[in-house]
């Protein structure tokens, strides 16, 4: 709910000024809904949902409203579930990532977690200038987990 309660505290403000960015981060889960995290898979559908309904209230205007899919990212939350899982399982923290994306993400084309400044990257792009013909768009950052061209 932050999202909309934020959304609703600024966008008319950014209406006024004929200027404005909105970014939701999302997930490659909002379109692959994980069997082990469905709570977390419909949230993440709701943002992309919500970023597109939201887009369509800035017509004509200089506001856009986007959402980043973001792939499995090598976090500092992440990186500590890697930690700990190869310390339990005796095994390196590269064997564990290797069996995620073998058996947990195996549609991954990148074959290894983002890093998060791949994923800025992105998203300094959708809040800039340059951006401005991307609005309502999810946009992906996933390295090819979702098996689809659109």
């Amino acid at each position: 709910m932050s999202g909309v309660r934020l959304s609703r505290h600024y966008l008319p403000g950014m209406k006024a000024a004929n200027w404005g960015r909105i970014i939701f981060i999302s997930s490659e889960s909002a379109v692959n809904i994980p069997v082990e995290m469905i709570h977390y898979g419909v949230t993440k559908t709701m943002q992309a949902a919500l970023a597109r309904g939201l887009a369509e209230t800035t017509s004509g205007t200089g506001v856009t409203v986007n959402s980043v899919l973001a792939g499995p990212t090598r976090s500092e939350g992440v990186e500590g579930f890697i930690a700990s899982m190869a310390k339990s399982k005796h095994v390196t923290p590269d064997a564990v990532e290797k069996d995620f994306f073998q058996t947990t993400r195996p549609s991954s084309l990148l074959k290894r977690f983002a890093t998060n400044d791949e994923v800025a990257a992105l998203v300094a792009f959708v809040s800039s200038p340059l951006s401005s013909a991307t609005n309502g768009a999810a946009l992906r950052v996933e390295g090819g987990v979702i098996r689809s061209v659109f």
